[in-house]
């Protein structure tokens, strides 16, 4: 059989092998000059491989459509991965949340391990062409259309794998083409919405903390903390409307000029793009993200705490308190909220201040307005309709010998490997002989 693979990604390139190893002549046809572009700025260039928990859990990770890819997962688990790679002398380590990496932190060790398995197997690679139209005769996929050097070709096929990505970072290729291809065809593209999306904070509501504070909304408090990266912090994003938690998570957060990010927000952002009503109360400000600085401390511990460090020197002035307790950079916000005179001495701080300091300290509050532009996202959820894919084989129920792999499908995940697995165990099911 001749195997034509659209998209030289993750998906793509993993489609490639398993094609080529089930005894196919394949071919991978790509639009960029290269192929991986996006796997490169993966885990800012670190490349998260995939994740060191049991591939069995890994549904629980994939809000969107996890159920779907039980079979892929099966017959390419994060164990044939780490094994393909190790083949290749990548070697892998484990880190914090079971993020699994190269031990040289380089995404480029990566891609090198599968330039080298595709060379290995005489897989043709075909770049600068990009694909246009898949060629379909009576229901039947049998070719593709592509431009390469400003010349229009056609190559025939017995099998096509979509592969193009999804519509996060344009600049690496995926721009979104694959769903208009898929479209064309008659296949049903559910919303595109960014998804592992930095949140961007509310510049018209007032912080509802402190009305004489000089932060007189979320983002210009976001934009004075800007660069400012905490660990150990737990997030809680809230429904205002129906005083609901819809999300928790425990890790690491990031202020911008914008709002904020990092991967307790990134994966926040998966999970609340699909919250009912999401966008109309983004608009009225209604979704509010608390931030505990301290969550091993109660609130009374942390009071006892902040007595401690007071009682170091009772003379001391309450603006130069908090350096022990907190980053350098939040301790003009944290005072400048909790509405505490800051050339007050400490001893002269009331227990009704404290309390207040501690309310601010566990409950920093940010009103969210919205997400960064889809450009911008991890990944984008939304794509082919899953009930027009065969989930054992990955082949489209409208067009026969038309298959699809990645992030073009309705499918996404949190934070952690767990979209790249994705890419993998798609990819290697659709090259599959079925």
């Amino acid at each position: 059989m001749n195997v034509v693979v659209i998209g030289g990604g993750p998906a793509g390139i993993m489609s490639a092998i398993s094609a080529r190893k089930s005894g196919n002549d394949v071919i991978i046809i790509e639009k960029m000059n290269s192929l991986g572009k996006k796997l490169l700025i993966t885990g800012k260039g670190r490349c998260n491989i995939t994740s060191g928990i049991d591939i069995s859990e890994f549904i629980n990770n994939i809000p969107g459509n996890g159920r779907f890819l039980y079979s892929a997962f099966q017959n390419f688990s994060n164990q044939d991965i780490i094994d393909l790679l190790q083949k290749h002398g990548v070697k892998v380590k484990e880190e914090r949340g079971n993020r699994i990496f190269p031990v040289s932190d380089k995404a480029k060790d990566v891609l090198d391990a599968f330039y080298e398995e595709l060379r290995a197997l005489n897989i043709k690679i075909l770049t600068n062409s990009k694909v246009e139209d898949i060629v379909v005769n009576n229901g039947i996929a049998n070719g593709a259309q592509y431009v390469s050097g400003g010349k229009k070709y056609c190559v025939n096929a017995d099998k096509i794998i979509l592969a193009t990505g999804g519509k996060s970072y344009p600049a690496t290729g995926s721009s979104g083409d694959g769903y208009e291809i898929a479209e064309k065809l008659g296949h049903t593209i559910t919303e595109i919405k960014p998804s592992l999306i930095p949140m961007v904070a509310n510049d018209k509501l007032d912080i509802d903390i402190n009305a004489k504070s000089k932060y007189k909304n979320s983002k210009s408090l976001c934009k004075q903390l800007q660069g400012l990266s905490l660990r150990n912090v737990k997030v809680t994003i809230i429904d205002k409307d129906k005083n609901k938690c819809i999300y928790e998570d425990f890790g690491e957060l990031l202020f911008t000029h914008f709002g904020v990010s990092g991967p307790t927000i990134l994966s926040a952002s998966s999970h609340i793009i699909r919250y009912k009503n999401i966008d109309e109360l983004l608009k009225n400000g209604k979704i509010i993200l608390n931030i505990d600085l301290k969550p091993a401390l109660d609130k009374e511990k942390l009071d006892n705490r902040i007595l401690r460090d007071f009682g170091k020197e009772k003379n001391k002035l309450f603006k130069n308190s908090l350096n022990e307790l907190l980053p350098l950079k939040l301790i003009e916000p944290i005072i400048e909220l909790s509405g505490i005179n800051p050339e007050k001495k400490v001893n002269e701080v009331s227990k009704k201040e404290r309390i207040k300091l501690a309310q601010v300290i566990k409950e920093l509050s940010i009103t969210i307005s919205g997400f960064r532009p889809v450009e911008e996202a991890i990944v984008t959820a939304g794509g082919i309709d899953i009930k027009q894919i065969n989930p054992k084989t990955m082949e489209s129920k409208i067009i026969k010998n038309l298959y699809f792999a990645g992030e073009l499908i309705d499918v996404d995940a949190y934070t952690g490997g767990f979209n790249l697995q994705i890419a993998y165990s798609t990819g290697y099911t659709a090259g599959m002989n079925n």
